[in-house]
């Protein structure tokens, strides 16, 4: 483009940031709800499954739609509860867990929240669910108000990506909350500039 026989260069805006939110539903839905209104105001496009934003293909069922679109987010925000989630069959992992295990898988830009209460239980069946050799152990759990099932640990564990060598670990840091506003307060302080997400995307 020229102005007074000049070049002049316009420099393009950014595409809004994407951000996907991966969780169980059921008893947290207003704190969803707070979640999904701090990031729109931020200025991030939000996918949420609670508020129905996560595109949706018609000819694909919900466990492809939700991993596409884990692979088509910029970032990805993964929050642990005790509650494991629906859409399970039996001895398959539910859709959070494996929108949680794709994430890492692809290496997506992550930030993750587990509750306290998660961290807690997983402390205390330690010592039942691993044989002193770190062999898992089969252990017949039954669900509890704090923790719904033991897979809910294998997620936490998947996050801080347990299996690897800390000297190996990158995008592990899995924040610990106690009340809704902890959580909040460090998705303030990761997400309230959008620009600096923008610079850690790939060009």
């Amino acid at each position: 483009m020229l102005y007074d026989g000049k070049p002049v260069t316009l420099s393009m805006p950014l595409a809004t940031p994407t951000v996907m939110v991966s969780s169980t539903v059921y008893g947290i839905e207003p704190f969803l709800d707070q979640v999904y209104a701090t990031l729109q105001g931020y200025g991030y496009s939000v996918w949420m499954s609670h508020r129905g934003t996560i595109p949706v293909n018609p000819k694909k069922n919900n466990f492809e739609n939700c991993l596409e679109a884990v692979e088509r987010c910029d970032a990805f925000l993964g929050i642990i509860t005790g509650r494991y989630g629906s859409g399970v069959a039996p001895g398959e992992r539910s859709i959070t867990h494996q929108e949680m295990m794709h994430a890492v898988l692809r290496d997506k830009l992550r930030w993750f929240l587990v509750h306290r209460d998660v961290t807690v239980a997983r402390d205390l069946l330690k010592q039942f669910r691993f044989k002193r050799n770190g062999a898992p152990k089969r252990l017949n759990f039954r669900k509890t108000a704090i923790l719904e099932d033991l897979r809910v640990l294998e997620m936490y564990e998947c996050a801080i990506q347990q299996s690897l060598p800390l000297s190996q670990r990158t995008g592990n840091w899995v924040q610990s909350y106690t009340t809704h506003g902890d959580a909040l307060g460090f998705i303030q302080a990761q997400f309230e500039n959008p620009q600096r997400l923008k610079a850690l995307l790939p060009p």
